[in-house]
């Protein structure tokens, strides 16, 4: 069958190789773990910044830097977990990825400034979420995209398949 009467037949949903994907997912885990760590020095030991709003302060409650860097690798772990039901159930799920990814960003970033901490201490807890969301957002984006499993191209009805005729 041929022209306007021919079936039509959906693509078939590229798979999702999780083992690589979770795998890249535990890796940028580690990865913020340790922007959080090395961020946090840098702000306290350079420039003398509380990074973290301090304890009487609601948003970050009792935070550490252990919190800190056990929150950070979580949230990657999170974004894993979110590209892999995407990848699985939404066209142009890259897409979306990135949205969920920046829309969360701006939230992590905005969240200083509800403390009472100083202007310098929200404005570098910002900046290292910025940061954070970055790697996380980029490196679970790659490792998305490297783990969709495409099928091979069909030869069209009539031809040779892979050029032999």
């Amino acid at each position: 069958m041929t022209g306007m009467n021919a079936p039509m037949t959906p693509a078939p949903r590229p798979a999702v190789n999780a083992g690589l994907l979770w795998g890249g997912g535990a890796a940028t885990a580690a990865v913020a773990a340790l922007i959080a760590i090395v961020g946090i020095l840098v702000g306290r030991g350079l420039f003398d910044v509380a990074v973290l709003a301090p304890e009487e302060n609601g948003v970050w409650g009792d935070a550490s830097t252990g919190w800190y860097a056990v929150m950070a690798a979580l949230a990657a772990l999170v974004a894993t977990g979110i590209a892999h039901v995407l990848l699985l159930t939404t066209p142009r799920p890259m897409s979306f990825f990135g949205w969920v990814v920046g829309l969360a960003t701006v939230a992590a970033m905005l969240a200083p400034f509800v403390t009472d901490a100083s202007l310098g201490s929200r404005l570098y807890t910002a900046g290292l979420n910025f940061v954070l969301g970055l790697a996380i957002g980029s490196l679970v984006a790659g490792t998305a995209r490297s783990a969709v499993v495409r099928a091979p191209a069909r030869p069209a009805p009539g031809q040779a398949p892979y050029g032999y005729r």
